[in-house]
């Protein structure tokens, strides 16, 4: 590589130690690296993640922050694709490997770009539940809405991670007066048990047995809605909503819905 090039890249990007590594399924993995100080992110944004390949070069992919904007450490949830050219390396990888990280967070998926509301809604499908675990760890959240519904779809029950650390965020102590508001509502569309919702999220809006589970009425004047997962999945949520009577938050004309496609 042109040397010129390599100190070029080298200016937009740090080098970061993993810290820990967990396998959740043989095909889930949340990893946690060091953090640079002068690293600066919004709740719901994402990180730009590089490896090296072996015939030179790096390989770069986008990873929502799962962790707390005040945290010393940057944590991150991902699917393995035993192929892919990122996360097939990343997976082989243990605490004291390094990671390339982009030195400036990117993206729009912040809850403070919806307007006031009673509920909140958080929809997310597989991966894309990375970004409401550092949305749920910002105070104001808590304050601003009456009621929050975090609801999780994924395949199989196996792939429904950090419930535990789910559960916990309703005992913090920056919030804890708060945390009745939080539902967690898991979804499986493979293999629900008894009791579990089973359907996908457009369905189940659809349907009404979404509000109806969590006993939150959806009405345009009291309900937000945050979008994150597969492309499939958003773009058929907010067809869905934009049924029921709701719309996009733009720039200058506040809506309903803010979205992101989790890949």
């Amino acid at each position: 590589m042109d040397a010129a090039l390599e100190a070029e890249i080298q200016q937009k990007h740090t080098a970061e130690t993993i810290l820990a590594m967990r396998r959740w399924t043989d095909k889930l993995i949340s990893f946690r690296l060091t953090r640079p100080a002068a690293y600066r992110f919004a709740a719901g944004q994402f990180a730009r993640l590089g490896l090296p390949l072996e015939q030179g070069g790096q390989v770069w992919r986008a990873y929502s922050m799962c962790s707390a904007e005040h945290d010393d450490f940057l944590d991150f949830y991902s699917i393995v694709v035993p192929e892919g050219q990122f996360s097939s390396r990343l997976a082989r990888l243990q605490p004291g490997g390094q990671v390339m990280l982009d030195k400036r967070a990117m993206g729009f998926f912040q809850a403070d770009r919806l307007p006031d509301g009673r509920d909140l809604w958080l929809l997310a499908t597989g991966t894309g539940i990375a970004p409401y675990l550092s949305i749920l760890q910002q105070p104001e959240v808590w304050r601003r809405f009456e009621r929050i519904a975090l609801v999780h779809c994924v395949r199989e029950t196996a792939e429904l991670s950090f419930q535990d650390e789910i559960a916990a965020l309703r005992d913090h102590p920056l919030w804890h007066e708060h945390g009745h508001k939080l539902q967690y509502l898991p979804v499986a569309t493979r293999d629900a048990p008894a009791g579990m919702l089973g359907q996908r999220i457009p369905a189940l809006l659809d349907n009404g047995e979404l509000a109806a589970r969590a006993g939150m009425a959806m009405t345009p004047e009291h309900s937000r809605f945050m979008l994150c997962g597969n492309p499939k999945m958003v773009e058929d949520t907010h067809r869905q909503l934009m049924k029921m009577g709701y719309r996009m938050t733009r720039q200058n004309a506040p809506g309903h819905i803010v979205l992101e496609n989790g890949w």
